[in-house]
């Protein structure tokens, strides 16, 4: 892993800044021991998937130097060029989504809709994502996979467990690289991240096949600078041979809500946008 990370620029992204609360706030208290406690539980059965790729590292997106911050880097190594990110308010007292002892759901009390990733400059926005009143029905997330059969499995599933909204943004940047990501929001973190552990993935694989690609493996490359802590992360890519377009996806979870990302390119879809797109989705749901 550390070897690949020196051959490439690490892909994170503009500096997200939160916006002030409504209201004043007291500081969050950390509880690093309960969460590690917490997750470990909860991905005991998940081991052998993220063996694979390693466990992520936190590295605040603040922490990085001028030159690694895309629109402010010296040289060109494929990022895009993203507006500076800001977290919408929280409502006044309200905690944020992996604040253990003050919400232990994990909700996230900032309208979903605000903490979707903006398309980056020079890209064209996929106007059938935008849903309704930035809500999007459930058909134009299933539209995604392959199969009659995997979508009606998948619909059965989100229903049965309460799924409560689902917000997507899609665009193509001008080398005709197509991103679509969806946020889905459930009750509780509990749900969210056993819709993320045994539905959505299995093994060592995604569950469902795509409309984009058949067959994927666990992303080995994605580097652990590219993880932000407490976002629950599996990427994959695509195996070869994959016909005309390749693609990449990853799957997410924080607090009360998954999220999923494809990226696909016609013959390859290159890695450095992906993890990038990745980082910084997490890093707006953190």
């Amino acid at each position: 892993m550390t070897m690949e990370v020196n051959q490439r620029p690490e892909p994170v992204a503009v500096v997200v800044a939160d916006a002030p609360e409504a209201g004043s706030v007291p500081p969050q208290k950390e509880h690093k021991d309960r969460r590690l406690l917490r997750a470990a539980l909860r991905w005991g059965s998940a081991v052998a998937v993220f063996a694979v790729v390693g466990c992520g590292t936190a590295y605040g997106i603040t922490r990085l130097d001028r030159t690694d911050v895309p629109g402010l880097a010296t040289h060109s190594d494929g990022r895009w060029a993203y507006p500076v990110l800001v977290r919408p308010p929280l409502p006044s007292g309200s905690p944020g989504p992996n604040d253990d002892a003050r919400n232990p759901a994990g909700t996230h009390f900032a309208d979903l809709r605000e903490l979707v990733l903006p398309a980056p400059k020079g890209a064209t926005v996929d106007a059938s994502l935008k849903g309704t009143d930035g809500w999007l029905p459930t058909k134009g997330f299933l539209a995604e996979f392959a199969t009659a059969d995997d979508r009606a499995e998948l619909r059965q599933t989100l229903v049965d467990n309460g799924l409560r909204h689902i917000t997507a943004r899609g665009w193509t940047t001008p080398d005709g690289t197509h991103t679509r990501i969806y946020l889905l929001q459930f009750d509780t973190a509990a749900v969210a991240e056993a819709i993320l552990n045994g539905k959505l993935m299995s093994q060592a694989a995604p569950t469902y096949a795509l409309r984009d690609g058949d067959l994927y493996e666990l992303d080995g490359k994605f580097p652990d600078p590219a993880r932000i802590e407490h976002v629950l992360l599996a990427p994959y890519t695509e195996l070869k041979p994959y016909g005309a377009r390749q693609a990449r996806q990853a799957y997410l979870a924080s607090g009360d809500t998954v999220g999923v990302i494809i990226q696909s390119r016609r013959g390859s879809a290159p890695a450095v946008p992906f993890e990038q797109t990745v980082t910084l989705q997490s890093e707006l749901l953190d």
